[in-house]
């Protein structure tokens, strides 16, 4: 009961807090003008068809060892949440060791509470540059679930919020890309590609969820991986050409529930 009274508690504070602070998600200096490739941290990963360089790359955590494999050097955007910069749990020291001298353009650090210079010493402790740095709270986080998602979320525990996958896709969504193709995000995975641990995902329920309400707001997102196309119903990406269609096809579906609507209401007409 005390515990269910404090959860309340940290319900209402955070949800007054979001209201009056009004926070605004993560933008990007420049917006997104193309496709956005997301790529998670779950041992399966499949470069998507038709990638070139106009499509923009977003990394998760120690997922940069995947996206080198593919020949990409340099993420346009990493998110990396605070503990791997100094956690001493085996998935943190994993991260740190795969991006030991790696590099993104623009990194975005989650939840980071500590000064500045402290996140700033912890970086260059093993090796990790970018061009640009910042840091998303939790509001800021709550506020892009809320933006694209329509969902509003306190962020309780762990069955209460998503992954920083899917916030990388809410990311992309609210910065401009014109589709998000995902790989190596499996809400059915367990394990991660940078170590052998097979340590168990978190997020699993509510990772779901948000991806099956894009899908329901008519979001263009892809999956590269036919097991979660299979598995959660995102379309599987097989091309420029195939979503050009899927994109006509869904506005032909709507155009006729318009003109329906402007019969029968003249105001429409």
């Amino acid at each position: 009961m005390a515990a269910q009274f404090t959860e309340l508690k940290k319900h209402i504070y955070r949800q007054i807090k979001y209201h009056l602070s009004r926070p605004k998600p993560p933008v990007l200096p420049e917006p997104f003008r193309g496709p956005v490739l997301v790529v998670g941290s779950a041992p399966v990963s499949n470069k998507p068809a038709d990638f070139d360089e106009t499509f923009r790359v977003i990394t998760i955590n120690g997922s940069q060892v995947v996206t080198q494999a593919w020949g990409i050097e340099t993420p346009d955007v990493t998110l990396v949440q605070f503990n791997q910069i100094e956690g001493t749990n085996t998935n943190a020291v994993e991260v740190r060791r795969v991006l030991n001298g790696e590099r993104t353009k623009m990194l975005y650090v989650l939840l980071w509470r500590k000064e500045l210079q402290r996140l700033e010493e912890g970086l260059k402790a093993f090796n990790y540059r970018y061009d640009r740095l910042e840091i998303v709270d939790r509001y800021k986080r709550m506020a892009l679930l809320d933006r694209v998602g329509g969902v509003k979320c306190s962020e309780l525990g762990a069955d209460d919020k998503c992954s920083n996958g899917i916030n990388a896709v809410l990311f992309a969504l609210y910065n401009g890309a014109t589709e998000v193709i995902i790989t190596g995000i499996n809400p059915d995975s367990g394990g991660h590609v940078y170590n052998r641990e097979n340590l168990a995902r978190l997020h699993v329920r509510k990772d779901r969820e948000i991806l099956e309400r894009l899908l329901e707001r008519g979001y263009p997102i892809f999956t590269a991986d036919p097991a979660v196309s299979q598995s959660v119903g995102l379309p599987l990406w097989k091309g420029r050409a195939q979503a050009a269609k899927m994109s006509e096809a869904d506005a032909k579906a709507r155009r006729p529930a318009s003109k329906k609507a402007a019969t029968l209401n003249p105001l429409l007409g």
